[in-house]
């Protein structure tokens, strides 16, 4: 794969949909961040004394969740602060970060965003938010996959520590 002269990104054709850097993918992320926000809670099963039930069990998924959440997107953010952008395509002067959170997770900032909305899942019990979090960790693990790939250009040594390190849960995925 041959880089653009301009702008050092890839060439291909078959990368021209999502735009050079990813531009396409940074919208859809936005476009679902906003669709989890603005759809309503749904659950033809819920009744209010479920709700009253498991309203504890709920709360504490919800601020567990959050917290994880918030503590990947921060130390995610500190980690890469000088190489942060909103596409994935890597900036050019990026250095491989395998240290803090990137050494439990690649992806802490899309994990962020994955355990909040779960969190959410949990205390609504909303399956449209559930749906809508199937459908953000499809294209999270989709983005993650085109994102890597361009960091194994980058940096060979991406490959090693994608093998030690998972994707968006310590230990899990």
């Amino acid at each position: 794969m041959s880089p653009d002269p301009r702008s050092g990104a890839p060439s291909t054709p078959a990368a021209a949909w999502h735009g050079r850097r990813g531009e396409l993918l940074v919208a859809v992320q936005f476009a679902l961040v906003f669709v989890f926000v603005m759809v309503p809670i749904w659950n033809p099963w819920l009744t209010p004394d479920l709700l009253a039930a498991t309203i504890q069990p709920r709360w504490v998924a919800l601020l567990i969740l959050s917290v994880i959440g918030a503590a990947f997107g921060t130390l995610g953010s500190l980690g890469i602060r000088r190489y942060l952008t909103p596409l994935p395509y890597p900036v050019d002067h990026s250095r491989l970060v395998t240290t803090g959170v990137y050494g439990l997770i690649r992806h802490p900032l899309y994990s962020s965003q994955l355990f909040v909305a779960l969190g959410w899942v949990f205390y609504t019990l909303s399956l449209s938010h559930l749906a809508i979090l199937i459908l953000g960790f499809l294209f999270f693990d989709f983005k993650a996959a085109k994102e890597e790939s361009w960091l194994t250009e980058r940096h060979p040594e991406y490959a090693g520590y994608a093998l030690k390190v998972r994707k968006f849960v310590p230990w899990v995925y």
